[in-house]
């Protein structure tokens, strides 16, 4: 069950089962990356509740936080149901390249079919931090570079504890 709260006319805040919640693991790995999280096709927030427990599975990463999920209006291409967001902290061992690839097939395990910039999706896993490391490449930039103008993930960020 979701407890919602209005933050603004656009902006909706749900509290539900593991979003926020801090999981305390007595395993660490060597990385923490910072991923985003979003989608607006079908269940969502169904969705992220899968993924959580998904990730909870896995033998390479290691969920440690999660935040708020945030409903709130797209950018880019605006005719499109409005987008759930939230942030998962994990740790990995993997490498920020290798990592960017898991991701990749995470997204596609969970229906991610990409048609358009912006277009709708089942789920969308960007990796906003990973680390303290800077990285500028064609296909892979860290910090992710507009995590600070965007609401979807400035708000879910600043209700997170450490």
């Amino acid at each position: 069950m979701y407890i919602s709260r209005r933050l603004s006319k656009d902006l909706t805040a749900f509290y539900g089962p593991h979003f926020p919640s801090t999981v305390a693991n007595k395993h660490t790995l060597r990385h923490e990356a910072t991923i985003g999280i979003g989608g607006n096709i079908g269940d969502v927030r169904r969705r992220f509740e899968h993924l959580f427990f998904f990730f909870q599975r896995q033998k390479g990463v290691i969920v440690k936080r999660t935040s708020l999920i945030l409903k709130n209006p797209p950018f880019g291409y605006t005719n499109q149901d409005d987008f759930l967001n939230a942030i998962i902290v994990l740790q990995t061992s993997m490498q920020p390249r290798a990592f960017l690839r898991y991701l990749l097939r995470v997204e596609k395990k969970f229906g991610r079919k990409r048609s358009f910039a912006n277009a709708p999706r089942t789920l969308d896993l960007d990796i906003i931090f990973f680390d303290n490391r800077t990285i500028k490449q064609k296909d892979l930039t860290i910090p992710h570079p507009s995590w600070s103008k965007r609401e979807s993930v400035v708000i879910p960020l600043a209700g997170m504890s450490r």
